[in-house]
C-alpha cells in the first residue's frame, strides 16, 4: 500500500483524526482594535447577491466584506515593516503550509496571570522534557484564550466597554524569547490562541509587537486565534493551514486543521 493509500485508510478507520484548529468566522468574531490614530479592519459582513429568488433562482451566494487578520489568520512576512521585503500571502511555498507541530500548554498559567509570557526557559525545559522544537514545524502556545473566543472583552482582554487605561491584557511572548524563536530555532512559525501573535501588552515592549517583529522579519509565519489546541498531543500532530493566495495579500482568514493519531 503506498503512503497516501495508508493515510487514507487511516483517515477512514480513525486511526488518524482530523482535528478543526479554526474559529468560526462570523460577523461576532473579536477583531484587534488599535487606538488613535492608526487605522482597524473591519468585521466580517456578507452581501448577499442572490438567495434563490429573481436576483438568482437557483443559487445563493454572497460578496464577501472583510480584513485579511480576521478570526483564524495567517500573517505572512510582508505583513509587517520588519518583512517588507518578504513574501505575501501568495508567495508562502505550498509546501510549508502542511507541517509539524507542537504543543507548548500553558494554560494554568494564562489563568492566574493575563499578562504571562512565554520565556526562553520555559522552551529550554520544554525541550528537555519532550525533545528539541521541530525543524521547518509549528511551535502552537495553548493559552486557554479559545474558551473566551464568545465573548469579544474578555477574548480581548478588556473591560466591558473595549478600553483599559493600562491596555489589553492577553498572554504572549516576551521580547527575548521571540527574538530566540526568530533567529536560533527551526521553527517555521508560531500559532496562539490569542486575538495575535503578541501579547495584549506588547505595544509597550521594546521593540513594540516583537513576535510580528522579529518572527516575520525572519521570514516566518504566524496561526492566530486557533482552537481546540487542547484535543492535540504535546508532540506528533501534522498541521494544515490554507490561507488564500491573495496576490499582494499580508495575510488571510485561514482554515486549520491538524491530523493527530488515534
Amino acid at each position: 500500500m503506498s503512503v497516501l493509500q495508508d493515510l487514507l485508510e487511516a483517515l477512514r478507520s480513525r486511526r488518524v483524526e482530523v482535528v478543526d484548529l479554526t474559529a468560526p468566522l462570523h460577523p461576532g468574531t473579536p477583531i484587534l482594535r488599535l487606538p488613535e490614530p492608526f487605522a482597524n479592519t473591519i468585521p466580517l459582513r456578507l452581501e448577499e447577491i442572490s438567495r434563490y429568488d429573481d436576483r438568482g433562482p437557483a443559487w445563493y451566494w454572497n460578496d464577501i466584506h472583510t480584513g485579511e487578520h480576521t478570526g483564524t489568520h495567517f500573517d505572512a512576512p510582508v505583513h509587517w515593516v520588519t518583512g517588507r521585503d518578504g513574501e505575501d500571502i501568495s508567495q508562502v511555498p505550498a509546501d510549508r503550509l502542511v507541517a509539524p507541530a507542537v504543543v507548548l500548554d500553558f494554560a494554568a498559567e494564562s489563568a492566574k496571570d493575563p499578562d504571562f509570557l512565554l520565556e526562553i526557559s520555559h522552551v529550554r525545559a520544554w525541550e528537555a522534557e519532550h525533545g528539541p522544537l521541530p525543524d521547518g514545524g509549528w511551535l502552537l502556545y495553548r493559552t486557554g484564550w479559545d474558551a473566551r473566543s464568545e465573548d469579544a472583552a474578555q477574548f480581548l482582554g478588556v473591560d466591558s466597554s473595549g478600553h483599559d487605561e493600562n491596555g489589553p491584557h492577553t498572554p504572549g511572548i516576551s521580547v527575548e524569547c521571540a527574538r530566540w524563536l526568530a533567529e536560533q530555532t527551526p521553527v517555521l512559525g508560531v500559532g496562539v490562541e490569542t486575538v495575535g501573535t503578541d501579547a495584549g501588552g506588547a505595544h509597550s515592549f521594546d521593540p513594540p509587537f516583537p513576535c510580528h517583529s522579529f518572527l516575520l522579519g525572519a521570514g516566518k509565519y504566524g496561526l492566530t486565534q486557533l482552537q481546540n489546541l487542547s484535543r492535540l498531543p504535546t508532540t506528533g500532530a501534522v498541521v494544515i493551514a490554507g490561507p488564500l493566495p491573495i496576490v499582494g495579500g499580508s495575510g488571510s482568514p485561514t482554515r486549520v486543521l491538524a491530523l493527530v493519531e488515534s
